[in-house]
């Protein structure tokens, strides 16, 4: 095997490693690493948690003879960091056991290193390779490096509807239907499954009333994302599923600041500049991702605003005839399968 396609190995190895902390980490990114000598794997780790041991020192950590790390390669899918937070800084372990070589997937955009930790480590005489499966590296951690480079979260919209274009049938509060579904539990699952991999997840008002959704893991575990609900006047009622307690939820409104529990009230502006105030309220919570689950006329308000990066789109193998019209987006189609009764289609924003 050449020596490329041996790093392309080794790095496509951190990228395995480092997708097992996901829905733990933000906004922490998602780091793999990988310790090699001789070509042979001789300690590895990722980062699990967010405010725990970093990939670089979890994979350090587990190479039994240190005297071994004189003369192996460190493989890492993102740019050791080179500053003290809540862990102190990677590149000065690495230096610290006279690694002579480190690989790296992709620079950290992130500004308190953002190239500084490759500096460090070439000041302290470390070879230093970069831009390994650098495109696979960016796709594993689009939500981070959409959080530091746009000052938002990365923007997942999803929707179910039938084959003539409906998302719902035409409702009135309190006329929940269970016939409605769209989309059997095969799909409920995997959205559950996305849930416990973002940190919040977002409905409008009507879809709170309407369909009194959870908004939870339950069909799949793992941790449950932040709630957030529009309630401008606070009219939702309080049996709602949203207001009991069981996990973090924030109901945007016009009137008020307070705090109960798990339950966050915040004053926002409704007006044309919503979304603008979300994003900055969003940035300053570290919410690296949110997932927009509906109505409608949030779906297409974040879509006429450009205000989106990928929309996964279920169409079920159902007629309404008529209803609720499902949104309308355009962007580039980059994947389709089969899922259970549906067919998944997931969409990317060039803009």
């Amino acid at each position: 095997m050449e020596l490329q396609s041996m790093d392309e190995f080794f790095m496509n190895r951190c990228l395995q490693l480092a997708k097992k902390g996901e829905g733990y980490v933000d906004p922490n990114p998602l780091v793999g690493s990988v310790i090699v000598l001789n070509n042979r794997v001789i300690g590895e780790g990722f980062h699990a948690r967010y405010g725990e041991a970093h990939a670089e020192v979890n994979a350090i950590n587990s190479v039994s003879d240190k005297s071994l790390l004189k003369s192996a390669t460190i493989y890492v899918s993102l740019e050791p960091c080179s500053h003290h937070g809540k862990t102190p800084p990677c590149a000065d372990l690495i230096i610290h056991h006279k690694i002579p070589k480190v690989v790296i997937g992709m620079q950290d955009p992130f500004l308190k290193v953002n190239g500084s930790g490759i500096s460090r480590l070439q000041q302290a005489g470390c070879e230093v390779k970069t831009g390994v499966l650098e495109k696979e590296c960016y796709q594993l951690n689009k939500a981070f490096i959409t959080f530091h480079t746009k000052k938002r979260p990365y923007l997942i919209l999803k929707w179910a509807q039938t084959l003539d274009g409906f998302i719902d049938k035409t409702r009135e509060p309190g006329s929940l239907n269970e016939s409605n579904w769209i989309t059997d539990e095969v799909c409920r699952s995997l959205v559950h499954k996305w849930r416990s991999e973002i940190p919040a997840i977002m409905v409008g008002k009507n879809t709170a009333s309407l369909d009194n959704p959870r908004l939870d893991t339950r069909f799949w575990g793992g941790r449950n994302p932040v709630r957030i609900v529009t309630d401008q006047g606070l009219d939702l009622p309080k049996h709602l599923h949203l207001f009991d307690q069981s996990q973090k939820t924030i109901v945007l409104n016009a009137l008020k600041n307070d705090k109960e529990d798990n339950l966050e009230y915040l004053k926002i502006d409704f007006g044309k500049g919503f979304l603008n105030s979300l994003m900055e309220l969003l940035y300053q919570k570290e919410i690296n991702s949110l997932l927009v689950e509906g109505g409608q006329q949030l779906l297409q308000s974040f879509i006429n605003q450009n205000y989106w990066d990928e929309a996964r789109i279920f169409t079920g193998n159902k007629y309404f005839t008529q209803g609720v019209s499902a949104p309308k987006i355009t962007g580039y189609n980059v994947g389709l399968e089969l899922i259970g009764n549906s067919q998944l289609s997931i969409i990317k924003n060039l803009l």
